[in-house]
């Protein structure tokens, strides 16, 4: 039995259509993907991103702010994501396994990641959160919300961003992994988890979203996971993305995709942070990390669909 943790985009969960409803139809769709996972006979750990709803719960609580019920901060606001989103998972997940006749248990656990107070991040923000925005809205945007730090997010739109430390510790990654060992499924880390700093015996949390992917590489290490699976919309990773003499890889060593890494050849706001995140598990573990599409899970498992990253060097494997 493999470990597997999986990790999932906040985008494949939201859709133009910001309804609970809508979002709980996505994940329904999801959890039939993953529980091909747990077919296969792999341990299933899933996490998610929480982008999207994080930045329209904070839009909900600015407009509702006042005297008497003031705006939540974001750290809450993040735990507020990850409880929901863990919510919709953890009932979907128990319904898809019970419709394919497997009895077992699904646990969301609301998850702590600790940062570093000085990290540069908090100085420099830039996580994408909540809604795409056109070029047109930004005079309005900007008049709204002064205060906001707006940037292009990879050729789909403007987005607020935020700081997003990286990820030192997850604080409940020991009480994880006694609920993998006992072969429950669990949902952990959502949103990146939220970022707290250590202070003595406490746990302060930061206005921050940490990227999932980090957080989903830090959780398989220390879980010791058998291979990380990131799954998005956009595919597996390419070089030269966009140009005519674009390149799909199928398998590539952590040397190799190295040094596109430094060249900074990959999307800051998509697919860099999969690449680092993935690369950074690898190199820590040994044990393999892969990249692909959501609706390709299938032939994820069988190995012939997404990119794989390995850390023996390898000529780059096309498709």
């Amino acid at each position: 039995m493999a470990k597997i943790v999986v990790a999932l985009g906040g985008n494949a969960i939201l859709s133009k259509d910001a309804s609970a409803q809508a979002q709980m139809k996505a994940v329904k769709k999801t959890a039939k993907e993953l529980v091909k996972f747990i077919k296969n006979g792999d341990q299933l750990i899933i996490t998610h991103g929480n982008g999207p709803q994080v930045g329209n719960l904070l839009l909900q609580q600015n407009a509702a702010d006042s005297e008497v019920n003031p705006a939540m901060p974001l750290d809450t606001c993040g735990s507020m994501t990850q409880g929901g989103i863990g919510y919709w998972f953890q009932n979907a997940m128990k319904e898809e396994l019970l419709n394919n006749g497997i009895d077992k248990d699904v646990m969301a656990i609301v998850t702590q990641t600790i940062v570093d107070e000085d990290d540069p991040a908090f100085e420099n923000p830039s996580k994408p959160i909540g809604p795409f925005y056109k070029e047109t809205d930004l005079p309005e945007i900007k008049s709204l919300h002064p205060d906001w730090e707006i940037i292009e997010d990879s050729g789909r739109g403007y987005r607020r961003v935020v700081p997003s430390p990286k990820p030192l510790e997850i604080n409940e990654y020991a009480a994880i992994k006694k609920v993998v060992d006992a072969g429950i499924v669990p949902i952990v880390s959502g949103g990146g988890g939220i970022p707290v700093v250590k202070k003595g015996n406490r746990l302060i949390g930061k206005e921050a979203v940490i990227d999932k992917d980090f957080s989903a590489s830090k959780i398989a290490q220390l879980i010791d996971a058998d291979k990380l699976i990131i799954l998005t919309s956009a595919g597996g990773v390419y070089y030269n993305y966009g140009k005519p003499d674009q390149v799909e890889l199928k398998e590539v060593g952590i040397d190799d995709i190295q040094k596109h890494i430094d060249a900074n050849e990959f999307a800051k706001g998509s697919m860099m942070p999969k690449v680092q995140a993935a690369v950074a598990f690898v190199r820590s573990t040994g044990n393999p990390a892969v990249i692909g599409d959501l609706e390709d899970v299938e032939q994820i498992i069988e190995g012939n669909e997404g990119t794989t990253i390995v850390k023996d060097a390898v000529p780059a494997a096309v498709k």
